[in-house]
């Protein structure tokens, strides 16, 4: 009976005993709510929406040029560039035929793709003066002697 007593006494004590606790306070953890950190938190998230937006237009850039050289790689593009080359090659030798034939006309002119060709023969001068306009506007000229190659 004592025990009993004894434990009955302890519990008592125990049950009355002051509780001892600090005020519980209500902290919201995330930056957005608490203010705490919160420009880190900002900069965190517009570097994740950056580099989301760049990988993207990374992607999207390298589709492009994939798709670009897929097209270009058929073998009807190549043949088609092989026959272009070859018609330009041919104007250009029809070109300077007449520019270094000796009993043709002393000057012409050929417009190519909305560029101006003007070529005029200088007999004073022994030269050739070729003048480019293109359709933007930019002119190139180029002067060729006629004699004194020494072939």
């Amino acid at each position: 009976m004592k025990n009993v007593i004894s434990a009955s006494i302890i519990l008592s004590l125990l049950i009355t005993a002051p509780a001892l606790a600090g005020d519980e306070v209500f902290k919201f953890k995330n930056p957005s709510f608490s203010g705490q950190g919160y420009s880190s938190h900002v900069l965190s998230i517009e570097q994740l929406q950056f580099t989301r937006k760049k990988d993207i237009k990374d992607k999207a850039e390298s589709d492009a040029a994939r798709a670009k050289r897929e097209a270009e790689s058929t073998n009807l593009a190549k043949f088609l560039n092989n026959v272009e080359s070859r018609i330009y090659a041919q104007l250009s030798k029809q070109l300077v035929d007449g520019m270094f034939d000796d009993t043709g006309a002393n000057s012409g002119t050929a417009e190519i793709e909305g560029a101006t060709i003007y070529w005029v023969k200088d007999t004073t001068t022994d030269t050739i003066s070729i003048t480019i306009t293109e359709e933007d506007g930019t002119v190139t000229t180029i002067t060729v002697p006629l004699t004194g190659f020494g072939f």
